[in-house]
């Protein structure tokens, strides 16, 4: 079985305090994702985030298909990173760390998700054609509405990348 990575940069010209103040709010998950995604937070969201707390979502990854997703903090480190982990949904493993590290002129945002598929061969191949263009198109979103929200650095290139570990 395949273990997949994705890696996301982007750097915003905020602080750490506003940074930290959004992203630790899981309300503004709805926020950052696509409406098509039929993001819908069912319970767990009416605090900031904290360790051993659980979020329950409904999520529509694909049209035709919604699914329960429950996800839980494991870590936080206030201003600087948190961890959420599947423990329910449509991933066979989702393990996603989130960094806020203080740059010259804002922040730089680093997201780093360790994720499996289910159903084995055909899991991964449907990895090219459908989970890696679907988180493609989220993480674009997210990208497009924090800048929206938050600005850009000048000279700084937002990066996302895909590798087979």
């Amino acid at each position: 079985m395949k273990l997949y990575q994705l890696k996301s940069k982007q750097y915003l010209p905020i602080g750490t305090r506003e940074a930290w103040e959004f992203l630790s709010d899981p309300k503004n998950l709805t926020v950052i994702t696509p409406e098509h995604m039929g993001f819908d937070i069912l319970d767990g969201a009416d605090r900031k985030m904290f360790p051993g707390q659980i979020i329950q979502y409904n999520v529509k990854p694909f049209p035709g298909y919604t699914t329960k997703w429950v996800t839980e903090i494991t870590q936080v480190q206030q201003g600087s990173y948190f961890v959420d982990e599947q423990r329910f949904g449509p991933y066979r493993l989702w393990h996603h760390k989130h960094f806020i590290n203080e740059i010259e002129g804002g922040i730089e945002m680093e997201d780093i998700i360790d994720y499996k598929l289910p159903f084995g061969i055909l899991g991964q191949m449907a990895h090219p054609l459908l989970v890696k263009r679907q988180l493609q198109q989220i993480f674009k979103y997210r990208e497009q509405k924090l800048t929206a929200l938050f600005g850009t650095i000048p000279d700084k290139e937002n990066r996302l990348e895909f590798k087979t570990i």
